[in-house]
């Protein structure tokens, strides 16, 4: 009876501490420094091999340009550049990609093409948390506070209040409406 009671204890414990285990959900932040993950679209049977070169220097060339359009935006601070660059990849339907068009759009002035860019990166991944940010931060230019509390909302649902562009774009909308501060 007393080996029962303990099987019977020990597995109440561990359905408690399963029931009270929090919910663990993946979200994909995609930092702006890291490129996407390679493209997912179906490879002829000779580049799916492993070990294969040809993918293997895509991926670098790709990842390596990547990080260098990255480079010209946040060291350099050359939009036009980085706008080159980042549409000679190819791959412009990647959120990370189309986030960082659309950021150095913003930053060159041309506010109608950054959002076209932005909305193309939510599109592609409507769990960016990098493109909520970027864009929360355009609608705060813009005027548009309702809709950059929106973006801040979405990126809370995604990483929470702590994140690093939770902060950023909270910060920004706690400044008065108004002061033409720029991002």
């Amino acid at each position: 009876m007393n080996r029962l009671a303990i099987r019977i204890l020990t597995l109440a414990m561990l359905s408690l501490t399963l029931a009270a285990a929090p919910v663990v959900s993946v979200v994909y932040a995609a930092p702006d420094n890291d490129p996407p993950p390679p493209d997912k679209k179906k490879k002829k049977s000779s580049e799916a091999r492993p070990g294969n070169e040809q993918t293997a220097f895509a991926q670098n060339a790709f990842a390596d340009g990547y990080r260098a359009a990255y480079a010209a935006i946040y060291d350099r601070h050359d939009y036009s550049s980085a706008i080159t660059q980042l549409k000679a990849l190819g791959r412009d339907d990647s959120a990370a990609v189309a986030n960082l068009i659309g950021y150095s759009y913003r930053k060159l002035g041309d506010y109608k093409v950054s959002q076209i860019w932005y909305e193309r990166a939510l599109k592609a991944d409507p769990n960016h948390v990098k493109t909520w940010q970027y864009y929360g931060l355009w609608q705060v230019e813009q005027g548009n506070r309702d809709q950059a509390q929106y973006h801040l909302n979405r990126i809370a649902q995604l990483t929470g209040t702590t994140s690093e562009e939770y902060r950023s774009l909270a910060a920004a909308l706690e400044k008065p409406p108004g002061t033409g501060l720029v991002y």
